[in-house]
């Protein structure tokens, strides 16, 4: 039996969906995700298997455009680990939201013009389009902006059209031996989607009030045969951001970290102990070598 295998980078502005479609078509949560822009800070694998085929998804980070506000060494890394993601793939899925084309989906598209790959385009969130009637000109429309592949409309939250979405993309990878095994799903160690789920929690529950100044690392990840071990430390840059994201009387704190345990075991199939810390860390997201002892690391 021929097996075919590739990997396929899913790339798009921020916030259109892009893990939520990698969780969908994984069948299970890989990758975290938030109603909050650069939920996704590195690339996340996520790796499907079915008889000969072996997918190999690439989730990255929102490309967008640096702005003053947006200009810090956090930022760069993103679009740095996007645009990284790009380099000898195989297919791209490019997720753009409804009939919103914005200026970023223009950088994105910018970014792709040089990539030799097949691009299909994925329309998300279709079906909170008021008008449908809508959709089809204007899918018209945007076809005329590159040679697409493919152009997929979908929902990636209910899974409408995703089946669909993986056969094409199926249809583009190459004959190869598979590089995983059957039953891996991700690249990625326990200790580090521990860490993103903790994140993760945070940013639902706080929002816009810590966007990129909140980072999480685990101290410990231990297993003593019944019961996994975790203490994770939340790192904020101002002491009055400590003191959001604790709450009052430690009410915040105690919730997020409820919900991140309850994830975890769910996740990890195992009961969980969780511990977390929160400490002030000065200017981390604007510095490249604290970046990089934080795991933000494109190597």
């Amino acid at each position: 039996m021929t097996q075919h295998c590739g990997f396929v980078a899913i790339v798009g502005r921020p916030n259109v969906g892009k893990s939520t479609l990698m969780n969908r078509i994984l069948g299970q949560k890989i990758s975290i995700t938030s109603r909050r822009p650069q939920t996704t800070r590195h690339q996340v694998m996520g790796i499907k298997t079915e008889e000969d085929t072996q997918f190999i998804y690439v989730d990255t980070p929102g490309m967008h455009i640096q702005t003053r506000d947006r200009n810090k060494a956090i930022n760069r890394f993103m679009n740095q680990a996007a645009t990284h993601a790009l380099r000898d793939i195989d297919c791209v899925i490019f997720i753009v939201d409804r009939t919103k084309w914005t200026e970023e989906d223009d950088v994105v598209l910018e970014k792709l013009s040089n990539v030799p790959a097949p691009v299909i385009l994925a329309v998300n969130k279709v079906d909170w389009l008021e008008d449908k009637s809508s959709l089809l000109p204007w899918l018209d429309s945007v076809s005329k902006k590159r040679e697409f592949a493919a152009v997929v409309p979908l929902s990636a939250k209910n899974g409408t059209n995703v089946p669909e979405l993986e056969a094409e993309v199926a249809q583009r990878l190459p004959e190869s031996v598979h590089y995983f095994s059957e039953d891996q799903v991700t690249n990625k160690s326990q200790r580090f989607l521990a860490s993103e789920l903790v994140r993760e929690k945070v940013m639902r529950q706080l929002g816009d009030e810590l966007p990129y100044q909140m980072t999480v690392e685990i101290e410990e990840f231990k297993d003593d045969g019944k019961t996994l071990h975790i203490s994770a430390l939340i790192l904020v840059e101002r002491s009055g951001q400590k003191k959001i994201l604790i709450g009052d009387q430690g009410e915040r704190i105690k919730n997020i970290g409820r919900e991140a345990r309850l994830e975890m075991e769910r996740a990890f199939d195992a009961k969980v102990m969780l511990n977390l810390w929160v400490k002030v860390k000065r200017g981390w997201s604007d510095d490249n070598r604290a970046l990089k002892s934080l795991g933000y690391d494109l190597d």
